[in-house]
C-alpha cells in the first residue's frame, strides 16, 4: 500500500492509533461477566446510607430513597425496555465507553436511544436508536461526538412538560444522564417529575475537574485521569524546556474553577517549582499582594542560585479564592455598569483601590460582557498574565533587579476530548454496565458509582437525594450537589505540602510522558486518588 493510500485510509478516525484503541481489551468487573457474556446485575441495599437533609425533603414527594445500593451476584433478566441516554455539559474522556457499557448491559432484547444535543435534544425529542455498529465505531475513543452535548438546564414547567412528551412519544422506560454535579442535580429533579410515568432516571458522574466525589463511594469522576495525564505531559515538556533555555518562567493555568484537584494532581505528577492551590490560599486568607510576595520570594531564591527559570501551576478559579479579589468580584457582580467611569462611581472605595492596582489588561477583561446570569465571565480573565504583570511591578517597585521573563499558557480544551486513558476507559465502561443494571432494575434517582479501584472494585448505586444540599446561587437558595474541593488534610495535599519546598529550590521535576495503553505504566491511577484512598500502589485492578 502506498503512503497516499495509507493516509486516505487513516481519514475519518481510522488512524492506526484509533483502530488499535477500538480493539483494546477492557477489564470488566467479574459480577457482570457470566458464562463469557455480559449480564446486568440485581442491586441490593448496602449497609451504608446517605441521609437526606431536612432542607431537601420539601422539594421531593415521590423520591425518598437514601440507601446505597451494591451489585449482587444475581443476574437481572429484563426485556422490551426502551432506554435513552444523553450527554450533559462539557466533554470528558470516556463518555463513549459509558454508552458502550450501557448498550452491552441492555443487550439485544432492550432498545437504547441516544439523545442528540444533550438536554436540549431531550426537550425537542431528538432521539435516535443506537446500534451495535454505532458503539463499535466509538468505543475507547474520546469526545462526545456520537451524540453531542449542551448545557441546557431543565427547570421550568414548560421544559418538564416537553420532556414528558418525549418520554411518552418514545415510550421510554428509563433515562441515563451523563454529566457533572449540576447535571446530576437535574437528574434528581427529572426522576421526581418522571416518577408517575414509570420512567427511571439514573445519573453517571462526569467531570474532568474531579469535583464530583462521594468519599470512598465515588473516589473520582470520569475524565479526570485522562485530562490530568494530558496536562501533565504538556507541563512535563515545558519543565524540561526551562533548564534547557534557562531564561523563562512559564505560568500555566489549568482547568478547575471551583476546585484545584487538577492542579494538585498535575503537580504530583510533574513536581514543578511553584504550584498554587486555591483552597489553601482561601484558608490562609491571602490578599493578592501577599500571594505575589510569596511567589516573588521563590523566584528570588532561585535567582540567587542562578536559576532564573521555572514553572508555575495555577488553577483556573484562583482569583475567586484570593481575599481582596473575591470581594472585588462580589462587588462587580452586584452592580450594573457600562463604562469604567460609571464603575468608579458605583464601586466601593476598598474595591476601587484594588481595581486600580490591577494591570490595564485585567481591568479591561473585568469590563467585558457578563454571562446569562449577569456575572463576570471569570474564565475570560487571564489569571496567569495578572500574576506575571504583578510580579514585574513588584520587582520594579522594590528595586529588585533579577532576570524575569514570564510566558503565559492555558491548558483547557486539550484535556477534554482525548482518547480515554486505560483507567478512564475501564472505569467508564463499567459505569455504563452499572447504570444499565440500575435502570433495568428501576432504581430511579440514583447515580452509578464504583468504589475500590485497587482490586476489590464494586458497582454501586448512590442515592442522588443524599448528595443534595442548599446553596446560594445568584443570591437565591438553590438545590445543588456540592462540589468536592481539595481537602487540605488529605494525604495527597499533605505529600504535596511536604515536598513543594524541595521542588521550589531545586530542579526536581519529572516528565511523565504521554498516557500509555500497553506496558508497565498503563494501569496507573490518578496519584491523588491512590493516595487519598490509601491504596498500596498506583495501579488499578478491576477484575477480568
Amino acid at each position: 500500500m502506498s503512503i497516499k493510500q495509507t493516509l486516505i485510509e487513516n481519514e475519518a478516525k481510522h488512524s492506526l492509533f484509533e483502530e488499535s484503541l477500538r480493539n483494546l481489551p477492557i477489564t470488566i468487573l467479574p459480577n457482570f461477566f457470566r458464562d463469557n457474556i455480559i449480564r446486568p446485575l440485581v442491586f441490593d441495599i448496602h449497609e451504608q446510607h446517605l441521609p437526606i437533609k431536612d432542607s431537601i425533603r420539601p422539594y421531593f414527594n415521590a423520591l425518598n430513597k437514601d440507601d446505597v445500593l451494591v451489585g449482587s451476584s444475581d443476574v437481572l433478566t429484563v426485556e422490551n425496555k426502551n432506554i435513552a441516554v444523553l450527554f450533559s455539559g462539557g466533554p470528558a474522556a470516556g463518555g463513549h465507553n459509558v454508552i458502550a457499557g450501557l448498550k452491552h448491559a441492555l443487550g439485544n432484547k432492550n432498545t437504547l436511544y441516544g439523545v442528540q444535543k444533550g438536554p436540549k435534544g431531550l426537550i425537542e425529542g431528538q432521539l435516535v436508536e443506537l446500534s451495535d455498529e454505532d458503539i463499535k465505531n466509538v468505543i475507547n475513543l474520546g469526545g462526545f461526538d456520537l451524540l453531542g452535548s449542551d448545557r441546557t438546564k431543565i427547570k421550568s414547567k414548560d421544559q418538564f412538560n416537553k420532556v414528558k412528551k418525549t418520554v411518552a412519544d418514545f415510550q421510554l422506560d428509563g433515562l441515563i444522564i451523563i454529566g457533572g454535579d449540576d447535571s446530576n442535580t437535574n437528574a434528581a429533579f427529572l426522576a421526581e417529575e418522571l416518577y408517575e410515568l414509570g420512567c427511571t432516571v439514573v445519573g453517571v458522574p462526569k467531570t474532568i475537574d474531579g469535583d464530583l466525589q462521594v468519599d470512598s463511594l465515588l473516589p473520582i469522576s470520569f475524565g479526570f485521569d485522562t485530562a490530568t495525564k494530558i496536562y501533565a505531559e504538556l507541563v512535563g515538556n515545558i519543565l524540561q524546556d526551562t533548564p534547557s533555555s534557562q531564561k523563562y518562567w512559564h505560568f500555566v493555568k489549568l482547568m478547575g474553577r471551583s476546585a484545584s484537584h487538577i492542579t494538585l494532581e498535575v503537580a504530583l505528577q510533574t513536581q514543578p517549582h511553584l504550584t498554587l492551590i486555591s483552597e489553601e490560599i482561601y484558608e490562609k486568607k491571602w490578599t493578592l499582594n501577599e500571594l505575589i510576595e510569596y511567589m516573588a520570594d521563590v523566584i528570588i531564591k532561585r535567582s540567587k542560585k542562578g536559576l532564573n527559570y521555572g514553572v508555575v501551576l495555577i488553577p483556573e478559579g484562583l482569583i475567586e479564592f484570593i481575599e481582596d479579589l473575591k470581594t472585588l468580584i462580589e462587588n462587580l457582580n452586584a452592580i450594573n455598569y457600562q463604562s469604567e467611569t460609571e464603575l468608579n462611581q458605583k464601586l466601593a472605595k476598598e474595591s476601587k483601590d484594588i481595581f486600580k492596582t490591577l494591570p490595564k489588561l485585567i481591568q479591561e477583561q473585568l469590563l467585558l460582557d457578563r454571562d446569562s446570569h449577569g456575572n463576570l465571565k471569570l474564565s475570560q480573565i487571564d489569571t496567569q498574565l495578572l500574576l506575571i504583570e504583578m510580579l514585574n511591578d513588584y520587582f520594579k517597585s522594590n528595586g529588585i533587579d533579577i532576570p524575569f521573563n514570564g510566558i503565559s499558557h492555558f491548558f483547557g480544551y486539550e484535556g477534554r476530548c482525548g482518547a480515554p486513558s486505560a483507567f478512564d476507559a475501564t472505569f467508564t465502561y463499567n459505569l455504563g454496565l452499572t447504570a444499565g443494571s440500575l435502570v433495568l432494575g428501576e432504581h430511579t434517582g440514583y447515580m452509578a458509582g464504583i468504589t475500590s479501584f485497587d482490586g476489590t472494585a464494586k458497582p454501586l448505586g448512590i442515592p442522588l437525594l443524599g448528595l443534595l444540599d442548599i446553596e446560594k446561587r445568584e443570591n437565591k437558595d438553590a438545590v445543588v450537589i456540592k462540589k468536592a474541593i481539595v481537602d487540605l488534610e488529605s494525604p495527597a495535599f499533605k505529600l504535596f505540602s511536604e515536598r513543594r519546598h524541595v521542588w521550589a529550590e531545586n530542579d526536581s521535576f519529572s516528565s511523565p510522558g504521554p498516557r500509555q495503553y500497553w506496558g508497565p505504566i498503563s494501569k496507573r491511577l490518578p496519584m491523588t486518588t491512590a493516595l487519598n484512598e490509601g491504596y498500596s500502589n498506583l495501579n488499578f485492578s478491576f477484575g477480568h
